[in-house]
């Protein structure tokens, strides 16, 4: 599957024009899935922003799809990347789709 990369200024941005496109579940509620079942995921958006002047601003924003079908969002702050977090995995998760 071919991806496209789209640019918005704001997270809230991002997250408006994915609903749009359907992703509506909110996978942050549901962090213990993602962690113990990456291989249900496929990541088809990442946003990435980056504070300006503190690096606590900093987000990343993914556009997810489970093996089902479901559709939605999962939203990692600069601090969510601990060793056993949703984020990390899903971090990984891009990692290995770019070697496939």
């Amino acid at each position: 599957m071919e991806r496209q990369m789209y640019h918005y200024a704001t997270v809230s941005k991002a997250l408006e024009e994915l609903a749009q496109k359907g992703f509506t579940t909110d996978f942050n509620l549901e962090e213990d899935r993602i962690k113990h079942h990456t291989d249900e995921f496929t990541i088809e958006h990442i946003y990435r922003y980056e504070g300006e002047s503190d690096p606590g601003d900093e987000a990343t924003v993914y556009g997810i799809v489970s093996d089902k079908g479901e559709k939605g969002v999962f939203v990692a702050g600069a601090g969510a990347f601990t060793e056993k977090s949703a984020a990390k995995a899903l971090h990984q998760l891009t990692i290995q789709s770019r070697e496939a």
